[in-house]
């Protein structure tokens, strides 16, 4: 007799329910068995759609940094509107307010898949290699537009904004940091190079 439900798209929704457990109740927590009881569906499923579940692990981890791509391009799209410490703000608090955050703290728990994703991604860890770049191209941008100053070192302020915010966002069981005290951090960074007009300040 068949058991668990159908799934309309089973990679995704598999995904999804990773993320969850994830979310909930950390790195740890994340087994085949709790995906697949998450998603409601059999324990087959999720091997009859990937060769062991460090393979799904891996390509769960890839399809989230396609996002961070994805957010890359619309923050870069964003530059010379609104304000550098607002859009990285707002940024830096949706990057780890999410899902991506807790991905970190899976990829530094489990060392078969770091092995595994180094097959795609060589250095660095996936999603904060990403996202250091996305910053990095957001402040050359902001840089080349006169909103930053020229001698703004970009590829030292991206990552330092990367490791202030990972660290604010770093407490699982706690509350949720307010933005204010990301944007406290990244005001700190970059204030004493960002050259916006008055009207653009706030």
């Amino acid at each position: 007799m068949p058991t668990g439900v159908a799934l309309r798209d089973p990679r995704e929704q598999l995904f999804e329910a990773a993320e969850r457990v994830l979310l909930r109740d950390g790195p740890h927590a994340l087994t085949s068995r709790a995906v697949t009881t998450e998603a409601g569906c059999a324990k087959g499923v999720l091997h009859r759609h990937f060769t062991d579940f460090d393979a799904f692990l891996a390509e769960l981890v890839r399809d989230r940094v396609s996002r961070v791509r994805a957010q890359a391009d619309t923050l870069l799209a964003a530059a010379g509107s609104g304000t550098v410490i607002g859009n990285l703000t707002g940024v830096l608090t949706e990057l780890f307010g999410s899902v991506a955050g807790a991905i970190v703290g899976l990829l530094i728990f489990r060392d078969d898949l770091r092995a595994r994703l180094r097959e795609t991604t060589p250095v660095g860890i996936p999603i904060l290699s990403e996202a250091a770049a996305m910053l990095t191209a957001y402040l050359a941008r902001e840089r080349e537009l006169g909103r930053l100053d020229a001698a703004a070192d970009v590829e030292v302020l991206a990552p330092t904004l990367i490791g202030s915010a990972h660290l604010i966002h770093a407490d699982r069981t706690g509350a949720p940091p307010e933005a204010a005290a990301v944007r406290k951090a990244v005001t700190a960074i970059v204030g004493g190079v960002v050259r916006e007009t008055e009207g653009e300040a706030g």
